[in-house]
This record gives structure tokens, C-alpha cells and sequence, in this order.
């Protein structure tokens, strides 16, 4: 397409949000990468405990959790800049971190890209860009950042300075800077959390189509679901320094190991029931979802949108609408029941017919039932 006939969108200081064309950034070979046992902690306070995880040469692993669970600890772990208590670290079967080894930053093929870009504020966008690649000539660095610039569509401000760049820009200098020695992995933390809303989605789904064309294995640092589902072939999912989760999107919705995970991707209704021989009692009604031995107390989790209402008297527990709240695509009603303490929170789709004070039928859609033993609710 020619330039003149691509869609402009305007960033904060007027430049033009378009990228380079799709299939021209430098392939590297991806490399895998392997943290077995890995234990770290500062001054004595423990930051990552006893993790193992393994991550597939161009795969994309986005680990997610909580501020302060250890995931910015592991990924440094991995580049280089911070060095494990106990375990190894290994990239392609080779240890490059352990007891008796351990490869510096530089020589481990290993992109990273900090949170805050960490661009160097007297240095040229272009010589920002060239700043790591210490093995060419002058000649080659030069045409090798200027193609980097080009996939991210900053070429022409090469010469700029990075004051003079909004944020989303200077996030597409530091990728093209990380992305430019072509390492085997790259590592990214928090990416995109200096980004406005109105910027994020787009200049997330640029990058990862940026990082699908370099083919390299990537670790991205986040702790916002919806991101982490986005842009993940895989998530870990971390508290308190340990791995909760490993597994693909689907599998941490719809199949989380515990209550914090389930917690972690939706919101929950979380009430009492006990085991039976026929399903789970609540005060919602029979559900025949099978966990725990007969007469067990578990806790279970409702997502809203497995909230059904019906007209009263037909299926369904006996409920009233106490609030309805209009956000967007949906309406976000609050129902009282009987036996329940705090209303159940309901999502329909907005333009419903349902209004505050009136009464209905309450059912579930088993798909967004989720039952725990109150052991794993403990969280």
C-alpha cells in the first residue's frame, strides 16, 4: 500500500502511529530455555521459591501475577542481571547459571527490554538502536538499526532525540533496540503499562506481530490477565514467589487449579455448598458439578455471566433485581436471594429488559460453576 494511502492515527505529539510493513524484521533462531529448582531472595526476604519452568524455543510465555510474586526476579534471573540463590538456569540443554556456572549478560544471547524503555536520553534514536551491536562495523550497525527503525516504523526519526518521542514511540525504539542482535530469547517487562489505554491494544498486537515474524522465544512480564491471555502461547501464573499455573489460556480459565487462579481471570460468586450424592447443594439450587467426597463443604464460584434469570416462578431459586448498572455491552445487575448474605452479581446483555425491584428466577450455566474443597479456597 503507498504511504499516502495508509490510515494515520496521531500520537500525543503528532507523529504518525504507523508501523513498517509486516515481514521485514531480521529472523533469529529461537532458543529454549529451562529454570529448574530456581530460588532467590533479597537480603534474606524470599522472592522466587523452589520454580520450575520450562519454555519451548519460540514460544511466547507470558508471566503473570500479582506486584511483587517474582516474576520481574525470574525474568532477571534469565538475562543475567540478577543470580539465583539455588537451582540452574538453562538456554538449549546448556546450564548457564547453576553452582559453578554462571555466563554474563552478554553471552547469553538474551534480549531485554525494561520497563521504562531505559533509553539513553543524550544518544540519537539511532544510536540507541546500535548501542548493543558491539560485533559489527560502524557501516553495518548503522544499516542494521535503520531496519529495525523501519519494521517499527520510526526510520525517519532516526536523528531525534528520545524527549522528543511520545511513549508508545520510545516503547518501539527500546523493542527495535532489544530485537536488533537478533537474540535467540527475548524478555520483556511490563512492556506496555506506560501506555494510555487508547494506545495499548494496538501497539500490543504490533508488537507481537513484530515478535511472530523474528520467530525468537520471548518472556513477557505482566499483571493483567486480559494481556497475558492476548498475547500468550502460554502462562505462568506466580504468587508469592511460587508457580501456581503453567498451562495454555483455556486451560487457567477454564480449568484453574484453585481459587486464586480462578479469582485471577474473572470475577466470582462465591458461595457455600456441600457435597451430596446427587451434586453440590447451595442456596442457588442442586448443581451437578462432582468434586469431594459425599457431605464435604466446598466453596462455589459462580462467573456472572453464568448468572440466568427467568421470569418468577419458572426455573430457577426465587430472586429480586436490587440494582442495575448500564457499562458499556452489558448491564450489571446485583440480586437478592434468600439464604445468601450479599447479592449475586449478574452480567446480561445491555438493552435487557430486567429493571431494579423486580422479581425473577435465578439459574446457572454449569460451564461457569467452578467448585473448590475449602482447603484450596484458602487464598
Amino acid at each position: 500500500m503507498p504511504q499516502e494511502d495508509k490510515p494515520q492515527l496521531a500520537s500525543g505529539n503528532g507523529h504518525s502511529l504507523n508501523w513498517g510493513a509486516p515481514g521485514t524484521a531480521g529472523a533469529t533462531i529461537a532458543a529454549g530455555l529451562v529454570f529448574e529448582d530456581i530460588s532467590h531472595d533479597y537480603d534474606g526476604v524470599p522472592s522466587v521459591r523452589h520454580l520450575s519452568l520450562s519454555v519451548a524455543p519460540g514460544e511466547i510465555l507470558c508471566l503473570l501475577g500479582h506486584s511483587g510474586c517474582g516474576k520481574t526476579t525470574l525474568m532477571r534471573i534469565a538475562a543475567g542481571v540478577e543470580r539465583q540463590s539455588e537451582g540452574k538456569v538453562l538456554i538449549n540443554g546448556r546450564e548457564i547459571a547453576g553452582d559453578s556456572v554462571f555466563l554474563p549478560p552478554e553471552k547469553r544471547g538474551v534480549g531485554l527490554m525494561f520497563q521504562d524503555y531505559a533509553l539513553f536520553p543524550h544518544m540519537s534514536i539511532l544510536a540507541n538502536v546500535m548501542f548493543g551491536l558491539t560485533g559489527l562495523t560502524k557501516t553495518e550497525a548503522q544499516a542494521a538499526a535503520f531496519a529495525a527503525l523501519g519494521r517499527v516504523g520510526l526510520s525517519d526519526y532516526a536523528s531525534d532525540y528520545p524527549h522528543a518521542l511520545s511513549g508508545g514511540e520510545q516503547q518501539r525504539v527500546a523493542l527495535a533496540r532489544a530485537l536488533v542482535p537478533r537474540p535467540g530469547i527475548l524478555l520483556m517487562d511490563e512492556p506496555f503499562s506506560g501506555l494510555d489505554k487508547r494506545l495499548r491494544d494496538s501497539v500490543r498486537d504490533q508488537t507481537l506481530a513484530v515478535i511472530r515474524e523474528t520467530r525468537a522465544t520471548c518472556i513477557i512480564v505482566t499483571h493483567d490477565p486480559e494481556e497475558a491471555m492476548r498475547m500468550g502461547d502460554k502462562i505462568a501464573l506466580m504468587r508469592h514467589g511460587k508457580l501456581v499455573q503453567h498451562g495454555t489460556a483455556a486451560e487457567l480459565y477454564n480449568k484453574p487449579v484453585d481459587l486464586f487462579a480462578a479469582r485471577f481471570f474473572s470475577e466470582l460468586n462465591q458461595i457455600e455448598g456441600k457435597v451430596t450424592s446427587a451434586g453440590v447443594e447451595t442456596a442457588l439450587g442442586l448443581m451437578k458439578v462432582g468434586t469431594g467426597e459425599q457431605g464435604d463443604r466446598v466453596d462455589v464460584c459462580i462467573r456472572p455471566q453464568g448468572i440466568c434469570l427467568n421470569k418468577a416462578g419458572l426455573c430457577g431459586v426465587p430472586g429480586r433485581i436490587t440494582s442495575k448498572r448500564f457499562v458499556g455491552e452489558v448491564d450489571l445487575l446485583s440480586v437478592a436471594i434468600e439464604g445468601l448474605d450479599h447479592p449475586v452479581q449478574a452480567r446480561v446483555r445491555a438493552g435487557s429488559t430486567w429493571e431494579a425491584g423486580m422479581d425473577v428466577a435465578v439459574d446457572t450455566d454449569p460451564k461457569d460453576v467452578l467448585v473448590f474443597s475449602r482447603k484450596e479456597s484458602q487464598v
